[in-house]
């Protein structure tokens, strides 16, 4: 009898490569067996190794598995995690297995988890499969078994009403490993808060709830974590040009949108533009020229606000008209700080007195701030990643071709939004001690962003031609971002195009419509006005909703999440909130009212060590081969 029990004498021996992953306290010292099944049967179970020392961080076990008999194709393999001695039981993370039949035939199954506790976990062969692919019996089981544990494991329930839903974890404490950050972006995570909180309290200003006494002293705050980018924002915040400019190239550059009639709230003319025109031009002639451009915040009206260090904060929900010169420039012509027009909301122009004017755009900078935060990036760059990412593992088995395809572009989506939810937008979090909304006014906001939010704006190119903004100049994250568009749709059809032959095809994939439909049920609230469709009919469609979702979880994150410091630690480009009432009248302004206006030191202190690690790349991340 060998070590395994076995009496028979084999007469095939399989051999099986085991890898555990190369990262921080992948390996263990528990016991490791494995079983392989195939189509005529299955092996013993066998050790990897007697002493239990074998899956140790980084390392290949092999082991021979005798057999009595021929498995033919090898489907599933089990592995068996099991005590060792005195040992405590220790998490493993498996990369992957390799087993070579008899015949020298070569299986390969990707695990890429988490195994934790004592356990016998199943995986299948890596090949994809499509439900209809499957019919062995076996299979079948397998991926039915699979699905039922994912929807155990993962959840949906609801954060704040008429919101799109979020996983049922509660705490950070609750997440599953497998979803959970590795040790090198979690310790970058809480080492650069805590750090950066910690240099604002050595420094004081963490402690003082007081306006600045000078703009330059804003500086002071991460002196060093400042760069080329945010020294220049320094330098020309005040700018026009710059101002426009971040419209098109900043971190919220899909909000402008063609204007070619004034609307009738915004009554500005041709006297109140002239000077900013120039006598070349009108209005009228730059409007039908279609150099006019226009960024609402009607979204923001009435928006609930909250009270910073005792202090009411305010909101305005602004308009402002642009420009764009010949040479690429798109300067304000105007801004009217509400959307009612009247004497109490008067339309600031270039021309007035310089620090009511500036006044004027920092209110806007604010009105960007709002929107930015909650709808740009936290609704579309992460909630909607969260439900994608959810969706995936209640509806899509590992085996499935788009598991496979989305799963590295999901990747942390659910932790980082547990994180948030946890300290950032939490009652008495970040939102709630620096941020003029509030929990409640970001609520709001977000319940609005939803309701508006559709399929047009979700895929770039359509979204591009919605707002018409296609002959804009300058405009690189339009430019950058079709061509990512192309490359992703690119890659996805042809993936697609390797498993989905017809438009019959998508149609009888009862589990890709189950995830589409989740999608538009938990994330869209299964609002029809949306344009997201509850169910594809055909291989084009899914080719455009899979680029859409890939693209939202990548290049709109990076684009709206990446400067966010830059583009902030000068607070006055980008102010969380504002302690008085917009302008009524159009009188001078001083810089100390101004300085009266926007966040105070512990405020902006608090806030900017939110966006130093937003910002900050992973110490995981693979780099592009192509950077």
């Amino acid at each position: 009898m060998d070590q395994n029990g076995s009496s028979q004498k084999p007469t095939v021996i399989y051999k099986a490569e085991v890898t555990t992953g190369q990262g921080l306290l992948t390996g263990t010292l528990d016991l490791i067996s494995i079983t392989l099944v195939g189509t005529n049967g299955e092996s013993p179970k066998r050790f990897l190794d007697q002493i239990g020392m074998t899956c140790s961080q980084g390392s290949v076990a092999e082991v021979d598995i005798p057999c009595d008999r021929d498995l033919g194709p090898i489907l599933l393999i089990r592995l068996q995690k099991e005590p060792y001695s005195c040992f405590p039981q220790s998490s493993w993370y498996c990369n992957k297995v390799q087993v070579t039949s008899p015949q020298g035939e070569l299986f390969r199954f990707p695990c890429y988890q988490w195994i934790e506790g004592y356990c016998t976990v199943s995986f299948r062969e890596g090949t994809a499969h499509k439900p209809s692919d499957d019919t062995h019996p076996l299979q079948q089981r397998h991926r039915q078994e699979e699905l039922q544990l994912q929807q155990r494991t993962y959840g949906w329930k609801e954060y704040l009403p008429n919101t799109p839903c979020c996983a049922n974890i509660d705490t950070t404490a609750t997440i599953e490993h497998n979803i959970m950050y590795s040790f090198p972006k979690a310790t970058a995570f809480f080492g650069r808060g805590t750090t950066a909180l910690f240099e604002a309290k050595m420094k004081g200003f963490l402690n003082k709830p007081y306006s600045w006494e000078k703009l330059e002293d804003i500086r002071k705050i991460f002196w060093f974590y400042h760069n080329c980018v945010s020294e220049y924002v320094f330098k020309h915040w005040k700018d026009d040009a710059f101002f426009g400019y971040q419209f098109l190239n900043g971190i919220n550059p899909i909000k402008i949108q063609k204007c070619t009639t004034i609307p009738e709230n915004f009554p500005v003319t041709q006297e109140m533009v002239a000077g900013t025109l120039g006598r070349t031009t009108t209005l009228q002639e730059e409007l039908e020229k279609g150099t006019i451009y226009l960024v609402d915040y009607k979204i923001l009206e009435n928006v609930p606000t909250t009270f910073l260090n005792n202090q009411k904060q305010y909101i305005a929900a602004p308009i402002c008209l642009l420009h764009q010169k010949p040479s690429g420039e798109i300067l304000p012509l105007a801004i009217q700080l509400s959307q009612h027009p009247g004497p109490q909301s008067p339309i600031f122009l270039p021309t007035d007195e310089e620090w009511l004017w500036t006044l004027a755009k920092t209110w806007v900078r604010n009105a960007e701030f709002h929107t930015h935060e909650v709808i740009a990036h936290l609704l579309r760059g992460h909630l909607m990643s969260e439900i994608f990412a959810v969706a995936t593992l209640r509806t899509l088995p590992m085996c499935h071709p788009l598991y496979k395809l989305l799963i590295p572009h999901l990747r942390y989506s659910i932790h980082i939004n547990v994180l948030a939810r946890t300290y950032l937008i939490s009652p008495g979090g970040t939102f709630d001690k620096a941020i003029g909304t509030g929990r409640q006014g970001l609520a709001v906001v977000l319940q609005r962003g939803l309701a508006e939010l559709t399929y047009t704006q979700l895929c770039l190119p359509d979204d591009i031609e919605a707002r018409e903004v296609g002959c804009l100049l300058q405009y690189y994250y339009r430019d950058d971002g079709l061509k990512i568009w192309e490359a992703i749709r690119s890659f996805v059809s042809g993936i697609v195009g390797l498993y989905y032959k017809s438009d019959s095809e998508v149609q009888g994939d009862g589990e890709l419509q189950s995830w589409v439909a989740e999608i538009f049920a938990k994330g869209f609230l299964s609002r029809e006005t949306s344009g997201v469709p509850s169910a594809l009919h055909s291989v084009p469609e899914l080719i455009k909703y899979l680029t859409m979702t890939i693209f939202t979880c990548s290049a709109h994150h990076a684009a709206v999440n990446g400067g966010q410091f830059e583009m902030g630690a000068f607070m006055p480009n980008l102010p969380s909130s504002m302690r008085k009432p917009p302008p009524q009248a159009k009188s001078p302004v001083t810089l100390q009212e101004f300085l009266d206006t926007i966040p105070e030191m512990n405020v902006t202190s608090q806030v900017l060590s939110v966006l130093w690690v937003l910002r900050n790349e992973s110490l995981d991340m693979v780099a592009s081969l192509f950077d």
